[in-house]
């Protein structure tokens, strides 16, 4: 698994690659239903590498993360599927907080093993 520092660099790599071919193709994820629906998916995968960065950097800076980082993440995101189209700003929306979701599962079953590994030790 790869330490906060790189991780943060990682996901602010993937998040300026990801906003930059949202936008050179915004046209053509304007274009059609289908389309707009990718727009905002893509717009969720900016939510996901943000909460990443976010949240590595408050763990590197010693910070507790919370609530404050998913809403700002979520802010940023939906303002870039906004320049898309207003279509895009809900199916960002609805994609996020399903990846938010899944993540906060994922988190609970790692903390779950690593609390019964140091309970055996």
């Amino acid at each position: 698994m790869a330490g906060p520092g790189s991780s943060m660099l990682y996901s602010i790599l993937l998040f300026t690659v990801i906003l930059s071919l949202q936008e050179v193709y915004r046209g053509k994820l304007a274009s059609s239903e289908l389309f707009t629906i990718l727009g905002g998916f893509t717009s969720s995968l900016l939510f996901l590498v943000l909460l990443t960065f976010i949240g590595n950097f408050q763990e590197t800076s010693g910070m507790k993360t919370g609530w404050g980082a998913v809403i700002i993440a979520e802010a940023i995101a939906l303002i870039a599927a906004s320049t898309v189209h207003r279509v895009c700003i809900t199916t960002c929306f609805l994609f996020s907080a399903g990846l938010l979701y899944e993540i906060n599962k994922l988190s609970g079953m790692a903390l779950s093993k690593s609390d019964s590994k140091t309970k055996r030790l």
